[in-house]
């Protein structure tokens, strides 16, 4: 009998760089090929910029989602970042596990908190790199950037201008990303676009690597 691996992976990177999106359209399609899938949010940075207002909407396409709701936390505060049990010890979980982190350095500390985040043979923290982003806009302010950040195990190229993004714009990206991700000596594991411009670049970006299609989710939100 072969046993499948899970896929345990977790999103950091810089503000904005879609890391959240990235983390829930990953579930999603993961949940859509008959993985098992828990995704958390362990965004402590930003609370007013997570997966709450959607927790349910997940819930119901049948993701088992680890999350604060928003009616739980209004009105505490900065309490409103803490996390919850269920979230420390969600290595603990059966099946992929896909972990929302906030942005930075501050985001990528919240590992100090999950319980068998070192152990965990399956874990890979990618950072999430938007070349359009000032801190990540060259090779060696993503080098420098990256280098903030503690473990990271793979690159994802996310590369956009929103409405104003064209193909171009991601596979200057990729490449970009692609010669970080050999001088960091780390995988490039994906390039990530929304659906339209992602049928347009086809299965592989200039680089070769896999491209995902994004649904954006998050902009619904902010609260």
């Amino acid at each position: 009998m072969t046993v499948i691996a899970p896929i345990v992976e977790a999103y950091v990177g810089e503000y904005a760089s879609g890391k959240s999106e990235n983390a829930v359209n990953r579930a999603i399609a993961l949940h859509r090929t008959g993985h098992a899938v828990t995704l958390v949010d362990l965004d402590t940075v930003e609370p007013c910029y997570t997966i709450r207002p959607i927790k349910r909407e997940l819930e119901a396409m049948g993701l088992d989602v680890v999350a604060w709701e928003t009616r739980d936390t209004v009105g505490l505060g900065e309490a409103g970042s803490v996390i919850m049990g269920s979230m420390r010890w969600v290595l603990r979980r059966k099946g992929s596990i896909i972990m929302d982190i906030g942005y930075g350095v501050h985001g990528a500390r919240i590992f100090n908190l999950i319980e068998g985040a070192d152990e965990n043979p399956y874990l890979k923290i990618i950072a999430v790199i938007n070349m359009s982003r000032p801190f990540t806009s060259t090779v060696e302010n993503i080098l420098e950037y990256v280098s903030t950040l503690g473990r990271v195990d793979a690159l994802l190229n996310n590369t956009h201008l929103a409405e104003e993004t064209t193909v171009d714009i991601v596979q200057k990206g990729a490449r970009g990303i692609a010669e970080a991700a050999h001088q960091l000596g780390l995988p490039m594991i994906a390039t990530s676009a929304v659906t339209e411009i992602a049928e347009q670049i086809g299965e592989y970006d200039c680089m070769g690597n896999p491209v995902r299609k994004i649904t954006r989710i998050m902009p619904k939100t902010f609260w």
